[in-house]
C-alpha cells in the first residue's frame, strides 16, 4: 500500500537534499516563524513542514494535486487530525513493545516473538483505519485522499483481517514447533523444514498414556546444558524462514505507518497554520500557479505570512500586478514597507509551490526553479572581511547555482560601498540575472541605479515605491510609482530626536505640529561635493527656510538628567538627510541613517 498525499505517484522523498541556499532562504523570510506556527509545538511537524516547503514543486500541475488534497483537510480537519494520531499511536506503540526484532545479536526466535508481537499491535491501527475509510471516505473529493481511502477498503476486508488473525495465531506456537528433518552422510540433520503445527496434534488417549504411540519421543534431562542448545540451535534452523518473513512483514506495515504520518504531518500543520491565522482573522487564499516562462506575478491583498503570525496588530496587504515584467524595482520611504513586501512575496512563492494557501485576497504567480535571496547582513564580527566582500562572496554562490526561471529577490544588495559603485555592480548583476531568465524583485535606496534602470530598459521593469502621507506618516502601502532621489531619511531622524542648530547656536527644529517631511522637499538645495575623486550624493540640504523651523524643546529620554548643549552636540551640519546620508563634524564622512540612530542612542544613553 502506499499513500501519495503530497506526490500522485510517489512517496515524498525527506532523506532528499535541500536546495541550494534554503539557509539563507529560512533567515532571511523568517521561516522559523511559519514553521513553529505550523508544528504547533511538535517537534516532528517542524521537520516535516520544513522538508516539505523547502523541497518546493516545480510543475503547476503537481502543485494543485496538493491544492485540492488540502482543500479537503480544511473542509474535514477532525478526520485528518485522527488519522494522523493512528499512524502516531502505531509508532508509539512500536516503542512501548518489549522486545524487538531484527538486531544481529537475536536469535531466529526472538526475532520472530518480536517480529509477531508488532504485527500484532499494528493489526489493531490497520482496523482503525479501514473503520474510518468506511465511514467517511465518502466525504472527499479529491484524487489521493480518494485513492488512500479506496485502497484501505480494498485491501483491509474482513477475509483478509480473519487471515492475519489466523496466521499470527499460528506463529505463536503455542502447541510446539513441529519440524521434519533428514540425515545427512554424517547423520547431522539436513532440510529442516517448518510444518504446520496441526500435523503435530496428539489424540487425549495418546497424551494420557493409555492410546497407542503416533511417534516417538524423548525428554532431555533437566540439567542437559548441550541438548538444550542442540535442540534449540535445531529450532531456530526450523523457523529462520518464518521468522525473517514475519519480520519483512512488519517492517513493510512499520514503513507505511510511517510514511502515513509523514505525509499527513504536513496537511496537520496546514490545519494549524490556518487556525492561526483565523484567530488572527487574515486573509488566506488558493494560489493560481503558472508556468515558468509566463512570467506572471498578481496579487490583491498580499500579506507577510510570518509577520501576521508575529503582530498583534493588523498587517497591511498589497495589491500589485507585474504580469510579463522580468524585473521590480522597489523603491522609496525608509521604513515604508519595502522589505515586508520583499518577504511577502518569497513566503507566497514558497508557500505556493508547496501546495500551501497565500495570505492574500488573491495571487498568482510563475513557478519558479528556485528560490535565492540576497540580503543586506550585519558587519562581519570578526572583521575577516568587509560588507562588501561578504556581499559579493554570496552573490557569487548564487551563481553558481542559479539557472533560467529562478527567482531572485534582493534586499539592499550592494550597500557596503558608495553610491556609483554600488549602482553599477547592481546594474550590472541584474542584467545578467535578466539575460539568464531570472526573474528579480529588488528593494533599494540607489536612486542611481533604479533611474539607470529606468531609462535604459523601460519596458522590462515594474517600479513600486512606498507611499508616504502626510507629516511622514508611513501606511505600508506600495504604488506603481517612478523611483525618487530621496528616502526621506529625515523623517527617521526626526523621529529618533533629531534637531538641528542656527548659526547663534540655538537648538532649532519642527515644531510639534510640523511636517518633517517637508524638509527635503522645500529646503534649497545644491549637488553635493564629490568625494575622492566621485560623486556621491544627489542632493544637500544647505539652509533651512524661516518658515519650517521653530523653537523646540531639545529631545529628552526618560530618566535624563538636563546637559548642556554640548552634551548632545551630534550633527553640527545636516546633509543628505534626504537621502539618509550626514557628514558629521563638517567632513565629507558619510554614515547610513542607522548608524546616525545608533550614535544618537549612544550619546543618550551617555547622558543617563
Amino acid at each position: 500500500m502506499k499513500v501519495h498525499l503530497l506526490h500522485e505517484d510517489q512517496d515524498f522523498d525527506f532523506q532528499a537534499e535541500l536546495p541550494a541556499g534554503h539557509h539563507e532562504l529560512v533567515q532571511d523570510l523568517e521561516l522559523s516563524t511559519l514553521l513553529s506556527a505550523m508544528a504547533g509545538g511538535e517537534k516532528f511537524l517542524t521537520g516535516v513542514c520544513e522538508e516539505v516547503l523547502l523541497g518546493f514543486l516545480r510543475d503547476p500541475e503537481a502543485i494543485r494535486y496538493r491544492q485540492r488534497i488540502l482543500a479537503d483537510c480544511l473542509a474535514q480537519p477532525a478526520v485528518i487530525r485522527e488519522l494522523y494520531d493512528i499512524a502516531t499511536g502505531a509508532l508509539e506503540d512500536k516503542r512501548r513493545l518489549w522486545g524487538g526484532y531484527g538486531g544481529s545479536y537475536q536469535t531466529p526466535s526472538s526475532n520472530l516473538s518480536g517480529a509477531t508481537a508488532h504485527l500484532e499491535s499494528y493489526v489493531a491501527r490497520l482496523r482503525q483505519l479501514r473503520a474510518i475509510a468506511g465511514e467517511h471516505a465518502e466525504k472527499f473529493r479529491s484524487e489521493g485522499l480518494r485513492e488512500l481511502f479506496a485502497t484501505l477498503l480494498r485491501e483491509l476486508d474482513d477475509e483478509y483481517f480473519a487471515e492475519v488473525d489466523y496466521h499470527l495465531k499460528q506463529l505463536r506456537f503455542r502447541s510446539g514447533v513441529l519440524i521434519s528433518a533428514g540425515l545427512g552422510p554424517d547423520n547431522s540433520g539436513i532440510d529442516l523444514v517448518l510444518r504446520a503445527p496441526g500435523d503435530g496434534r496428539r489424540r487425549w488417549a495418546e497424551r494420557l498414556g493409555i492410546g497407542p504411540r503416533s511417534f516417538y519421543a524423548f525428554a532431555l534431562p533437566p540439567r542437559d546444558e548441550a541438548g538444550a542448545n542442540i535442540l534449540s540451535d535445531l529450532t531456530g534452523r526450523g523457523i529462520n524462514l518464518i521468522a525473517n518473513a514475519a519480520a519483512q512483514s512488519a517492517d513493510h506495515i512499520g514503513s507505511y505507518f510511517t510514511m502515513l504520518r509523514a505525509e499527513l504531518g504536513f496537511y496537520v500543520g496546514c490545519l494549524n497554520l490556518a487556525d492561526r491565522l483565523a484567530a488572527k482573522g487574515a486573509p488566506i487564499t488558493v494560489p493560481d500557479p503558472a508556468k515558468p516562462s509566463s512570467l506572471a506575478f498578481s496579487c490583491a491583498d498580499l500579506r507577510d505570512a510570518c509577520l501576521e503570525l508575529q503582530s498583534k496588530g493588523p498587517v497591511t496587504g498589497n495589491d500589485v500586478v507585474a504580469d510579463g515584467k522580468p524585473m521590480v524595482i522597489i523603491t522609496g520611504a525608509n521604513s515604508g514597507g519595502k522589505s515586508t513586501f520583499l518577504r511577502s512575496v518569497g513566503v507566497a512563492q514558497l508557500m505556493m509551490q508547496c501546495g500551501l494557501f497565500v495570505t492574500a485576497g488573491s495571487f498568482q504567480a510563475d513557478v519558479a526553479h528556485g528560490i535565492f535571496t540576497h540580503f543586506i547582513r550585519a558587519e562581519d564580527p570578526g572583521m575577516t572581511s568587509g560588507r562588501l566582500d561578504d556581499e559579493l562572496r554570496r552573490m557569487s554562490a548564487i551563481a553558481d547555482n542559479i539557472g533560467p526561471h529562478c527567482l531572485v529577490l534582493f534586499n539592499e544588495s550592494f550597500a557596503g560601498t558608495n553610491e556609483r559603485e554600488g549602482s553599477e555592480i547592481g546594474y550590472q548583476v541584474t542584467r545578467a540575472l535578466l539575460d539568464a531568465q531570472v526573474r528579480v524583485f529588488f528593494v533599494t535606496h540607489r536612486f542611481e541605479f533604479a533611474e539607470r534602470f529606468g531609462r535604459l530598459h523601460p519596458g522590462s521593469a515594474l517600479f513600486l515605491r512606498a507611499e508616504r502621507g502626510p507629516g511622514g506618516r508611513r501606511n505600508y502601502k506600495l504604488a506603481a510609482r517612478e523611483p525618487l532621489p530621496t528616502s526621506y531619511g529625515e523623517d527617521l531622524y526626526y523621529q529618533l530626536g533629531g534637531w538641528l542648530e542656527d548659526e547663534e547656536g540655538n537648538t532649532r527644529g519642527l515644531p510639534v505640529t510640523g511636517q518633517p517631511g517637508a524638509l527635503a522637499e522645500q529646503a534649497q538645495v545644491r549637488p553635493c561635493r564629490r568625494l575622492a575623486g566621485e560623486r556621491v550624493g544627489i542632493t544637500a540640504i544647505e539652509r533651512l527656510p524661516a518658515g519650517l523651523v521653530g523653537q523646540r524643546q531639545r529631545p529628552r529620554q526618560p530618566g535624563c538628567q538636563p546637559r548642556d548643549r554640548a552634551g548632545l552636540d551630534l550633527v553640527p551640519q545636516v546633509r543628505h538627510l534626504a537621502s539618509g546620508v550626514v557628514p558629521r563634524h563638517g567632513l565629507q564622512l558619510f554614515q547610513p541613517c542607522h548608524q546616525l540612530a545608533d550614535e544618537v542612542l549612544r550619546g543618550h544613553k551617555r547622558s543617563l
